[in-house]
């Protein structure tokens, strides 16, 4: 598990109950790939203990991420700071998608 840099806040509206927390700085996460996708983990292990945890197949997760990139494009600058980190985020992504270039074969 990581600690939490920021915050998540969690809501589950069902039809007869609603839910909501929050996960901060003193709390952990954990994301990793599955077979057939991602699952995301928030814990905070204080007084009041309590975890999420999310599991997002392949196509889904890709129709978020494109999602994100749209409301990114379209939406006001965010600050440098927070930006720079989400580019290397988003670049240790791609770079951990591409494929490994072919051996190159002895001649």
């Amino acid at each position: 598990m990581h600690q939490i840099a920021d915050k998540a806040e969690i809501a589950i509206d069902f039809p007869d109950k609603f839910y909501m927390g929050e996960f901060g700085r003193h709390c952990s996460f954990e994301a990793c790939t599955e077979p057939d996708g991602v699952m995301i983990r928030l814990s905070h292990q204080g007084g009041e203990k309590r975890a999420v945890q999310i599991h997002l197949h392949d196509l889904l997760f890709a129709d978020i991420l494109e999602e994100i990139g749209h409301s990114f494009a379209k939406g006001a600058p965010i600050d440098v700071q927070h930006r720079e980190r989400l580019v290397v985020a988003v670049r240790a992504l791609l770079g951990a998608l591409e494929p490994a270039p072919a051996p190159i074969a002895a001649g």
